[in-house]
């Protein structure tokens, strides 16, 4: 069950990035006496760290204000929407990880060569590794999703450059998963490099490994070692995907119990189709009201289902997505479900964890899906 919403108060008179972002300036005395020497800037104390993920940024928040005003409206937001939208103010607790612990955990659930679900055993012995540290086994083990991700990414051009080097050594015998832990590279990429290492192209690949009865019994064989060892890279990924629409699915029961309208992605999804022929920007949620969370005007919300690591590629990947949203609509945010690291930022959304969500329809389905193996 939901605990009873936190209200917070916050005015609606004047300039919200005025109000927010206010800059006193230094007046000029008159009788031009001495300029005071700058006081040195003081560190902040523990009491009061910077947040940058939770402020939002002036030229996204006006511009999410002004979009029950627009003429014609942002795409997908009525028209004439009535009752009119209403101010909803929410607070939203939240708590990041620090990032030197992302460091240290990181180097704990990353091993070369190790891109697969992990047994129970590893995961206890990761458990045990972690446990002075203020993180969870959840959040370690997504970053190390995260993590793997970003060695997939830097791997990619060093595999195809000794393509037929591994082309070589595997007609020589040599089996996929030795080849992707000697290259630290997810199996079922090292296995595309062979591929690619036979003259094969793009095309072919995709459609061969969607097929693998086309291939060789061998092939075959250490394709399907390459899948089973690997979760970044594998061809299906069904399972993450439908856990990603579960926690869609909480997060818009949780604003439907706050009674915040919005008009979710599937709707946005049908009609960009009808209108453009395909899906131009489609947020999880985007909101009817004038919902203002942690006082930060947001006009959508979209739903992570993995860690929100301060690293380059997932950065990059998801600021590409949001600065779509913030030209359309103005500022948002992000909700994690297993949080995030605090020095993560990302212009035109603030960030936000699942702390006040109720996750048991997630629980109950990786529960279904257990079978002694983690991500």
């Amino acid at each position: 069950m939901h605990s009873a919403p936190q209200f917070i108060h916050t005015s609606r008179e004047g300039s919200w990035a005025a109000g927010r972002w206010l800059i006193a300036l230094s007046e000029n005395k008159e009788g031009g006496g001495r300029r005071r020497r700058r006081r040195s800037r003081k560190k902040p104390t523990n009491g009061a760290k910077p947040r940058p993920w939770s402020e939002g940024d002036p030229e996204a928040v006006e511009r999410a204000l002004a979009r029950f005003k627009q003429s014609p409206p942002p795409m997908g937001l009525p028209a004439n929407i009535d009752p009119p939208p209403e101010e909803k103010p929410l607070h939203w607790l939240t708590n990041a990880v620090p990032k030197k612990i992302q460091k240290q955990v990181g180097e704990i659930v990353c091993r070369p060569g190790e891109f697969g679900f992990l047994p129970n055993q590893r995961v206890d012995e990761i458990r045990s590794e972690i446990d002075d540290f203020p993180i969870t086994i959840e959040q370690a083990l997504s970053l190390r999703g995260a993590l793997n991700q970003e060695k997939s990414v830097h791997s990619h051009g060093r595999l195809m450059r000794n393509a037929n080097q591994l082309r070589r050594r595997y007609e020589n015998g040599e089996g996929v998963l030795p080849l992707a832990k000697r290259f630290d590279a997810p199996p079922v990429n090292t296995f595309r490099a062979i591929l690619t290492g036979r003259g094969w192209a793009k095309n072919r690949i995709k459609e061969t490994l969607k097929n693998p009865t086309r291939m060789s019994e061998r092939d075959q064989q250490e394709f399907a070692k390459a899948e089973e060892a690997d979760k970044v890279s594998s061809v299906n990924q069904s399972e993450t995907q439908t856990a990603a629409e579960v926690f869609e699915d909480i997060l818009c029961a949780h604003f439907d119990f706050l009674d915040i309208r919005f008009r979710r992605q599937e709707e946005l999804l049908r009609e960009q189709k009808k209108s453009e022929g395909r899906a131009v920007v489609t947020p999880d949620l985007l909101l009817i009201d004038d919902v203002r969370i942690n006082g930060v005007p947001c006009a959508w919300i979209d739903a992570k289902h993995f860690f929100g690591a301060d690293l380059r590629f997932p950065r990059k990947k998801t600021q590409k997505q949001v600065d779509r949203y913030v030209n359309e609509y103005g500022q948002g945010a992000i909700v994690y479900r297993h949080g995030f690291t605090e020095s993560l930022k990302l212009n035109g959304a603030i960030l936000l964890d699942a702390s006040p969500l109720d996750l048991t329809p997630l629980d109950e389905f990786h529960q279904k899906r257990a079978g002694g193996h983690h991500s």
